[in-house]
């Protein structure tokens, strides 16, 4: 004769629980975080506000800081610092000229000053080219 074996509490009847209860019939007593949470919460939380900062940078402030300008640009603060010592991005100096300012709307317009056009465009432009120096039409 072959006996199966079973559990006691799976032959027991099943039993709606309470909220918070076990299946062993403890109440779930909330843990702490570990460290490891903790560190992946409080990333979280930074990329949160970074997205935050980087929408209200975008939408409201006219005058930008270096950080706040190289995260609107998405470039690094030493690119930035870069292209501000070679004259390449409009930016302002403060009276004792060591701290550096951007307006928002010129790096706006900065930002499109080098359009790169289509290929229907350079086409458009090389037919107009070969037509006044007599080509075919």
């Amino acid at each position: 004769m072959h006996l199966l074996s079973t559990r006691w509490e799976d032959s027991k009847p099943h039993q709606q629980r309470a909220k918070g209860q076990r299946k062993d019939g403890l109440a779930n007593i909330p843990r702490q975080p570990n460290q490891k949470q903790e560190n992946n919460m409080a990333e979280e939380l930074k990329q949160v506000a970074d997205l935050i900062t980087a929408n209200i940078i975008g939408t409201q402030k006219e005058v930008l800081t270096t950080d706040e300008a190289a995260k609107y640009l998405g470039v690094s603060k030493s690119c930035l610092y870069k292209w501000t010592m070679g004259r390449v991005i409009p930016h302002y100096k403060s009276p004792t000229g060591k701290v550096c300012y951007f307006n928002r709307q010129e790096i706006e317009a900065w930002m499109q000053t080098c359009r790169v056009a289509t290929a229907e465009e350079i086409s458009q432009q090389a037919q107009a080219i070969s037509m006044k120096k007599g080509g075919k039409r």
